[in-house]
C-alpha cells in the first residue's frame, strides 16, 4: 500500500500567501514556512484537493509519463487499464472506440476497462453487506480514504471492507489472462492511485495521458477505432459517479430501508467518519469518496462541471447495457467470479500528540486571544477554529501571522508607529533645515556684530564725553543725548546679535526652576484682563542654568504672549523635569502665529510689530541662549478662531546640567 512516494509538492516560486490548500487538506498535511505552503509527504493521503483549489498552480503531483514511455519502449508487453471515468474526461471524442484507438496508438498491446473490475468488486461488496454481522463496513475502493483512516483513525481500520479496489481487481484479472510477466499501467483520475498498490507497474492520470497523446501527435482523426479488450464492463462503468458502488449492485440507500450511507468530498467524508467513530453509525455501512465522485478527481482536466461529466458517464453506461452485450458480460463475469479479491489493511498511526493546554493558551495569547470571546473562528488561516490554528502552531505546522485579524491589527499598529516616526522625522528634518539656515545667519550676525562693535564703541564713548562736557543750557545737548541714546540702542542690538550667534559665555549655577518661572512673570507688565500662573510637574525642579540668560528667554516669551492677547486671556508657564532634562512651556490663548511666519520666527530683525515697536531680536536672542545651553525650542500654534482654538505654546527643553551635555 505504501510506496513512500511524495505524491504532491509545492512550486515555491508560485506559492502565494492564501492558505487555501491548508483549508482544503483533510489530513492537514500542509506546513507553512515563511508564508509558503510545503506538503508533508508522511501526512499526505494523495487526495489532491490542494491541487484542485490552488489558483496559482503552485501545487503539482508527481508525473509518471517518462517511466511509462520507457516501459513502452522496453519491448515488453504493456497493457493499459482505463478507469471508468474516461467518458467524462475525453468528452470531445464522441466514439469511445476512437479513444481506445488513441491509447493503443501509444504502443499498448491491450486496453482494458477497469469498469469490469468494478463489477467484480461491487458483487463482493454485496455479499459482504448481506452477511449482516452487526458491524458496519467502510468502503475501501478509494485509496485516499483508506490512507486517511489508517493514518488518522487507526481504530477504524478493522471496519475497512477487506476487498481490493476495482483497479487491483482488474489487474488480477489481467494477470490471470496474460500472465504475471505482463506490465500494467493504470490510467485514471486519481493521484492517490500512484501509491495504492505495488501490483501495478505505473499509474497515469488523464492529464498525463492527454500530454502524451499531444506530444505524440495522436488524435481521434488519426487512429483506427477499436473496442476495449474483453472482458468489458457492465454496470461497473457507473462506479465513478456519486453512489456508483450501490448503483452497480442495486443496493438500497434510502432513509427507510437502506443501510448504506454515502458521503463524499472533504467535509462530508470527515463528518461521516467522526460519527461512525463515535459509535452512532456502526450498524450502517459507509460508501466514502474523497472527491465528489471520481469524475471530479485531481487527475482530471481542471474546470470540468460535475453534473455535465456525470451525464457523459451515464450515456456511456446506457450504451453498454444492451441485451447482446449483457450476455457477453455475464459469461466473462462467471469466468472470473472466483478470482481473489481479498485485501487486508493495517493501522499506520500518524497522528501527532496533542499539545498541552498551557502551550496552546500561550500561543492564543500571543495573537491577542485571551478568552473564547476573542476566538473569531473566521477560517482565514485555513483552520476551522482559532483553537485548531493554535494547536497547529505548537505542532510546527502553522505560523502566527496566518491569523488575518491578528495580522491586520499588527499592520494597523505598524502604520500608526510609522506615522509617528514619519512625523518625528519630518520635525527633525525641519528643525535641521531651520538650524542650518540659522547657523548661516548666526555666522553672518557674529561677523557684523564684531565689525560694528569697535566703531560703535568709539561713537558711544565720544558722545558720552561730549555730553559730559556740554552745559545743560547748550542747544547741542539735546542732539548729543539723541546720539548717545541711539548708540546705546545699537549696542543692545549688537549684544542681541552676539547672543543669537552664541558667542557669549554661560554662567551656570543651580537655580530653582519654579522661582525662575515666577520671577519671569513678575518682571513683565500684565494688563488686568490677562490671568497668569505657574504649574509645576515633577519632584526635582532644580537645574544648572544661567539665571540671567534664562530670565531673558522667559521674559521675551512672556512679553510676546501678552502682546498676542490684546483682548485678554490666560498666560501659563509650566515647569517639569525628569532625570536628564527640564522643560519650560509658555502657553497663551492669543491669536496664534500664522503658518507662513513659522519658519521666520528666529530670523534676526523679523517682526510683525509696527515700526519702532520691536527690533525683531527677541526670539532670535531666545534661540541663541537656548542653543548655548545645549537645549532645543519647539513651538505649536493655532489660528483657528472659528473653533475657538487659538493660542501658542513655546516649549524650551534643556539638559539638567549643560556641562554634562557638552561632554
Amino acid at each position: 500500500m505504501d510506496q513512500h512516494k511524495k505524491l504532491v509538492y509545492t512550486v515555491k516560486e508560485l506559492c502565494r500567501v492564501c492558505y487555501t490548500c491548508v483549508r482544503e487538506c483533510p489530513a492537514k498535511a500542509i506546513k507553512i514556512v515563511n508564508g509558503q505552503a510545503e506538503v508533508i509527504a508522511d501526512r499526505c493521503i494523495g487526495c489532491g484537493n490542494c491541487i484542485k483549489v490552488c489558483s496559482q498552480d503552485a501545487k503539482v503531483f508527481i508525473l509518471s509519463r517518462l517511466e511509462v514511455k520507457q516501459l513502452l519502449q522496453s519491448g515488453q508487453k504493456v497493457v493499459a487499464m482505463v478507469a471508468p471515468s474516461f467518458p467524462a474526461e475525453f468528452s470531445e471524442v464522441k466514439d469511445y472506440r476512437k479513444f481506445v484507438g488513441m491509447v493503443r496508438a501509444l504502443g499498448f498491446s491491450h486496453v482494458f476497462e477497469v469498469g469490469f473490475g468494478a463489477d467484480l468488486v461491487a458483487s463482493a461488496y454485496k455479499k459482504l453487506l448481506n452477511e449482516k454481522t452487526g458491524n458496519g463496513y467502510i468502503s475501501s475502493d478509494c485509496p485516499a480514504i483508506v490512507s486517511y483512516i489508517r493514518y488518522y483513525h487507526p481504530d477504524l481500520v478493522k471496519h475497512l471492507a477487506p476487498i481490493v479496489s476495482p483497479m487491483v481487481a482488474m489487474l488480477r484479472v489481467v494477470k490471470q489472462m496474460l500472465g504475471n510477466d505482463v506490465k500494467v499501467v493504470f490510467i485514471g483520475p486519481c493521484i492517490a492511485k500512484k501509491a495504492e498498490s505495488a501490483e501495478v507497474d505505473e499509474v497515469l492520470t488523464f492529464r498525463e495521458l492527454r500530454g502524451m497523446l499531444e506530444h505524440a501527435g495522436i488524435d481521434s482523426q488519426s487512429v483506427t477505432a477499436s473496442d476495449f479488450d474483453p472482458p468489458r464492463a457492465g454496470r461497473g462503468a457507473i462506479f465513478p459517479v456519486s453512489r456508483g458502488l450501490i448503483q452497480t449492485v442495486n443496493i438500497l440507500d434510502d432513509i427507510v430501508e437502506g443501510n448504506v450511507l454515502v458521503a463524499e468530498g472533504r467535509i462530508g467524508f470527515q463528518e461521516a467518519i467522526k460519527e461512525f467513530e463515535s459509535g452512532n453509525l456502526q450498524s450502517q455501512n459507509l460508501e466514502l469518496l474523497c472527491c465528489e465522485g471520481c469524475i471530479m478527481g485531481p487527475g482530471m482536466t481542471a474546470g470540468g462541471k460535475r453534473f455535465e461529466r456525470r451525464t457523459y458517464v451515464s450515456s456511456y453506461v446506457q450504451h453498454k447495457l444492451q441485451p447482446q452485450q449483457r450476455k457477453q458480460w455475464e459469461a466473462h463475469f462467471n469466468e472470473f467470479a472466483n478470482i481473489n479479491l481479498t485485501q487486508s489493511f493495517s493501522p499506520n498511526d500518524r497522528r501527532m500528540p496533542l499539545p498541552s493546554e498551557e502551550q496552546v493558551n500561550k500561543v492564543l495569547a500571543s495573537m491577542g486571544k485571551f478568552s473564547p470571546r476573542d476566538h473569531l473562528n473566521c477560517g482565514a488561516c485555513g483552520y476551522d477554529t482559532c483553537l485548531e490554528h493554535a494547536i497547529a502552531i505548537v505542532e510546527g505546522l502553522a505560523e502566527v501571522e496566518m491569523c488575518l485579524p491578528y495580522t491586520i491589527e499588527e499592520l494597523h499598529d505598524s502604520i500608526k508607529d510609522l506615522a509617528i516616526s514619519n512625523e518625528t522625522l519630518a520635525k527633525v528634518q525641519q528643525a535641521l533645515k531651520h538650524s542650518e539656515k540659522l547657523a548661516h545667519m548666526g555666522q553672518l550676525s557674529a561677523g557684523i556684530a564684531h565689525e560694528l562693535n569697535n566703531p560703535l564703541g568709539v561713537v558711544l564713548m565720544y558722545s558720552n564725553i561730549l555730553l559730559d562736557e556740554c552745559a545743560t543750557t547748550d542747544p547741542l545737548r539735546q542732539d548729543l543725548e539723541l546720539i548717545s541714546a541711539q548708540a546705546e540702542r545699537c549696542k543692545k542690538i549688537v549684544s542681541g546679535l552676539l547672543n543669537f550667534a552664541r558667542k557669549n559665555q554661560v554662567k551656570l549655577e543651580e537655580i530653582d526652576l519654579k522661582k525662575l518661572a515666577e520671577d519671569s512673570l513678575a518682571s513683565v507688565v500684565k494688563p488686568d484682563n490677562i490671568k497668569t500662573g505657574v504649574i509645576c510637574r515633577g519632584s526635582n525642579l532644580k537645574a544648572n542654568l544661567d539665571y540671567e540668560q534664562m530670565m531673558q528667554v522667559l521674559t521675551n516669551l512672556n512679553k510676546n504672549a501678552i502682546e498676542a492677547m490684546p483682548n485678554g486671556g490666560i498666560l501659563v508657564v509650566e515647569v517639569e523635569g525628569n532625570d536628564t532634562e527640564v522643560a519650560f512651556s509658555v502657553k497663551d490663548t492669543g491669536v496664534g502665529i500664522p503658518e507662513e511666519n513659522m519658519d521666520k520666527l528666529y530670523t534676526p530683525f523679523f517682526t510683525t510689530k509696527g515700526i519702532g515697536k520691536g527690533t525683531g531680536l527677541g526670539l532670535a536672542t531666545t534661540y541663541g541662549i537656548v542653543k548655548m545651553h545645549k537645549g532645543r525650542i519647539e513651538v505649536e500654534s493655532n489660528t483657528d478662531s472659528h473653533k475657538g482654538q487659538t493660542g501658542t505654546v513655546f516649549r524650551i527643553i534643556l539638559p539638567r546640567d549643560s556641562m554634562e551635555a557638552d561632554s
